[in-house]
């Protein structure tokens, strides 16, 4: 077999090819467009090609897919990937890496999905970045006016309509600032960055809300007691295809909300969860479990079971109901089944 391994950079790629029987090999290079890596492919003529999971991947995949090629996405986060005691790291020996690991099948690959739904994820993503430069914007006006001797109230009475006056009533342009009220004109552009931002975050939000809409899968999950639109277009995002999981602990590694395994000679242990996946989701569905002890009796009582009652088993019984509620998700999709459980009486 001949694979072709590309280690993609910005402007520039390096292609290693590789006979997989021999050991042979050969490097190329050639530009990071899609004429580019067309033209290594078509003198190559690999049977597949490998390249790392990055920012690029989506494009670069659908390139080769249109060219009839099999394609490998390497996940670099693997412990087979990393470079350890290295002296010497370069483009070339990355492809060569990739090339050979490919070749003794020691690859674990990323799942790439078509490009909707790649789109589709990167709104997700790119309303959270929304979120939390809003965040950040209203930390700093609160710092601000601390500076001030002036301290905001607390919750989000300070950013309805009422407060956001009283703030614009304190703010004035540079241009009327003396040069002992300087934080006045800083906060006026605070102000204006803050309604620019709601703006933003009011257009993708209804952009995200009409394609769920539309989105029978998402209704489906949000047959769930306590869960909304945010978590439910996140999990049809992430998930794409339920079917290609064949058990729930797959799906649980998948999100990073499995315990770390830390197993030697006799001593056998469990440390914190690998935190690998999708951050926005684990988050997500650690919000909705705490939610869902007001407005979910299977959250509540899953929590009680987990928790035992004990203070110091909270955070650790509320991580666990949000990777049981993701397999709950996962099999609802899977099945294409509205949620049905059914408290239990004692």
């Amino acid at each position: 077999m001949k694979i072709l391994a590309l280690d993609l950079g910005k402007y520039k790629t390096v292609g290693c090819a590789y006979e997989s029987e021999s050991g042979a090999h050969q490097f190329k290079r050639g530009l990071t467009t899609p004429a580019g890596l067309a033209r290594m492919v078509q003198e190559v003529k690999p049977d597949r090609v490998v390249i790392e999971i990055c920012s690029i991947a989506g494009w670069v995949c659908d390139l080769l897919w249109g060219l009839g090629i099999e394609v490998q996405v390497a996940n670099t986060s693997d412990d087979a990937w990393r470079w350890r005691k290295v002296k010497q790291k370069d483009d070339r020996r990355d492809a060569l890496k990739a090339a050979r690991l490919s070749a003794v099948n020691q690859i674990r690959e990323v799942y790439v999905p078509a490009n909707e739904v790649r789109q589709w994820r990167t709104l997700i993503t790119y309303r959270q970045q929304l979120v939390r430069r809003r965040t950040k914007i209203k930390n700093h006006i609160r710092d601000l006016l601390l500076r001030e001797g002036q301290i905001l109230a607390r919750g989000s009475s300070c950013w309805s309509q009422v407060g956001l006056a009283q703030l614009a009533a304190q703010a004035r342009p540079f241009s009327e600032c003396g040069p002992a009220e300087l934080w006045r004109g800083e906060l006026q552009l605070e102000l204006e960055q803050l309604r620019a931002i709601q703006r933003q975050l009011s257009t993708v939000t209804a952009q995200l809300d009409k394609m769920g809409a539309d989105e029978a899968r998402v209704q489906l999950l949000r047959t769930i007691p306590g869960v909304g639109p945010r978590l439910a277009e996140a999990i049809v995002a992430l998930l794409d295809q339920p079917q290609r999981f064949r058990k729930a602990s797959q799906v649980s590694g998948y999100i990073g909300m499995v315990p770390k395994a830390l197993d030697s000679g006799e001593t056998e242990r469990r440390g914190h969860i690998t935190r690998q996946g999708s951050r926005l989701v684990r988050s997500l569905l650690v919000e909705v479990a705490w939610a869902g002890l007001r407005h979910n009796a299977w959250v509540r009582q899953t929590y009680q079971r987990l928790s035992g009652g004990k203070k110091a088993r909270k955070k650790i019984a509320i991580v666990a109901v949000g990777r049981k509620l993701l397999v709950r998700c996962w099999a609802m999709l899977r099945d294409n089944r509205a949620w049905d459980w059914q408290p239990q009486v004692t």
